[in-house]
């Protein structure tokens, strides 16, 4: 853990509670795990001794939100939460649960979830010392900006959080952190995987060569370019990208589609190459960089992306990696994951939940966040370790 001094010299701002909304318990139970042996192996009594419930066996708060046969919904709570600093945590993309509307069965969708998070807000609101939410995919974060007349609507949920009471709002990869200028007086941290997609490669391949003759970095697209650029200049190799040639007089989907992808940079033969984003969706973008990258002769694939989504199934990736064009994909573990993809030869699990559990701790005893937010150190410690055959 990070700046030990710093924790256990600082008093926590309210005595500390996790409320996971169900789609996200998974995650959550692993993150309040690491919330106990942190505080378990503080040397300082200190906090323990000024704030009451600093060292508990579990920081889980009990609340759900249950539903009539309507559909409807209600928000609760079923322990106190007065004067707790509430860390409310929610994965928007959890499609695997569903609910009864009248003897019918759906999804979750991220409508659902959100209004779910909003109730578990309103229960709150009023007792909790401060209510923070912890939403790793940014709920409508595609729908960041207008280029027509069409809604705003990730920039429209923001705001309905703060007003609500919500004092931060942490999430992952944001698709634009530009949205936070909706809410520029208010708490909004943007953190990112690099360090654990990192970590995570180096552990499954030992022979990964990382200098400029034998490795680059490629951007799918110009919106993933400052990912791609942090990466290759932390590990300093060459980058390069493509950019998509859309048709601009049709629409498919709500969208222009892709007419082909274009590719900017040094010749990428014989390198392993890792391309990075945000998200997967349906993977069509990714997949066909890849093949394009395969055909100027590249040698090894990797693919990062902070969010797995796979909207339109495996078939597509299983049928690359069997040809060759890829060969691993790296998600991290912040949103649902089928048991199908967990099960795939080429899936590598990048996992957040120290990471969280550490901003969260931060948070809560409100020291500087500069060590959680910046992994440039971590990494080039990972990356010297590797390269001196040193288990990290």
């Amino acid at each position: 853990m990070p700046n030990l001094a710093l924790f256990e010299s600082s008093i926590p701002v309210a005595p500390l509670k996790i409320a996971s909304l169900e789609g996200c318990m998974e995650l959550a139970s692993n993150v309040n795990n690491y919330m106990i042996e942190f505080r378990n192996n503080m040397k300082s009594d200190l906090t323990s001794h000024l704030i009451k419930g600093y060292k508990e066996p579990t920081y889980l708060a009990k609340c759900a939100c249950p539903r009539f046969g309507t559909g409807e919904a209600k928000g609760a709570f079923y322990e106190s939460i007065r004067g707790a600093d509430l860390f409310i945590m929610v994965d928007v993309c959890n499609y695997s649960l569903t609910y009864t509307v009248c003897g019918h069965t759906n999804h979750m969708s991220p409508d659902d979830h959100y209004q779910d998070l909003k109730r578990i807000i309103s229960a709150a609101t009023g007792k909790a010392h401060r209510i923070n939410v912890i939403m790793p995919f940014l709920y409508e974060g595609r729908q960041h900006k207008r280029t027509k007349r069409e809604s705003l609507d990730c920039a429209i949920a923001l705001e309905e959080l703060i007003e609500m009471g919500v004092t931060n709002i942490i999430t992952f990869d944001a698709h634009d952190p530009r949205v936070q200028n909706s809410i520029p007086l208010n708490g909004f941290d943007n953190f990112t995987a690099y360090y654990q997609f990192v970590k995570a490669l180096l552990r499954a391949e030992k022979d990964l060569k990382i200098d400029n003759e034998h490795l680059m970095i490629i951007s799918p697209d110009e919106g993933a370019m400052h990912r791609a650029v942090y990466l290759s200049n932390v590990l300093g190799v060459d980058m390069g990208m493509f950019y998509k040639r859309r048709d601009y007089s049709t629409i498919v989907n709500g969208k222009n589609p892709i007419v082909a992808h274009e590719f900017l940079g040094d010749s990428v033969e014989g390198k392993d190459v890792i391309i990075i984003d945000d998200m997967i969706s349906s993977g069509e973008s990714m997949l066909d960089v890849a093949k394009q990258l395969k055909e100027r002769k590249a040698n090894r694939i990797f693919i990062f992306s902070t969010f797995g989504l796979f909207t339109d199934g495996l078939s597509k990736f299983d049928e690359y990696y069997e040809k060759g064009y890829i060969n691993r994909v790296v998600t991290t573990d912040l949103i649902y994951r089928t048991p199908d993809i967990l099960s795939k030869e080429y899936y590598l699990e990048a996992k957040m939940s120290k990471f969280l559990a550490t901003i969260i701790d931060s948070l809560n005893h409100d020291i500087p966040i500069g060590h959680v937010l910046s992994p440039t150190e971590k990494l080039h410690n990972v990356i010297d370790k590797y390269r001196r055959n040193i288990t990290f």
